[in-house]
């Protein structure tokens, strides 16, 4: 992957983590700049980023607290979705990330083309989430 993907890519992580870009800020800006999506690994601590051609670069995540608890609760998962959506004041991606995990999340696969979010348990049970029209 060419540097500028990379840094286009490394941008958006760190934006998620310090609250300077919201989530379809972010999804603009990968798209843009040729991204078809990304997954999330809260076990491995990464995020890859996916161009349409395979190429792909992998990124160190922040720190965050708790471990992926053993358990899947999509409504639970759900509820967290709703409060990034809305944004509020009080609303921070790593916050986000340690009460996702919380709830059983393993991580999450952002499809560009799909429109959608593919969350997901250690035991790979899944909620998706259709990016808004």
């Amino acid at each position: 992957m060419d540097a500028q993907n990379i840094a286009v890519a490394e941008s958006c992580l760190n934006a998620a983590y310090d609250n300077t870009m919201a989530f379809p800020d972010i999804v603009g800006t990968l798209i843009g700049a040729g991204f078809e999506g990304y997954l999330v690994d809260y076990r491995r601590h990464t995020t890859a980023y996916f161009l349409p051609d395979g190429d792909s670069v992998v990124l160190e995540n922040r720190p965050s607290a708790g471990a992926v608890a053993p358990r899947f609760d999509s409504a639970g998962v759900a509820a967290q979705v709703k409060w990034a959506q809305a944004n509020p004041s009080e609303y921070s991606y790593e916050a986000f990330c340690r009460n996702v995990k919380a709830f059983g999340c393993a991580g999450y696969l952002v499809s560009f083309v799909g429109r959608r979010v593919l969350y997901f348990g250690r035991t790979a049970e899944t909620h998706v989430e259709h990016f808004p029209q």
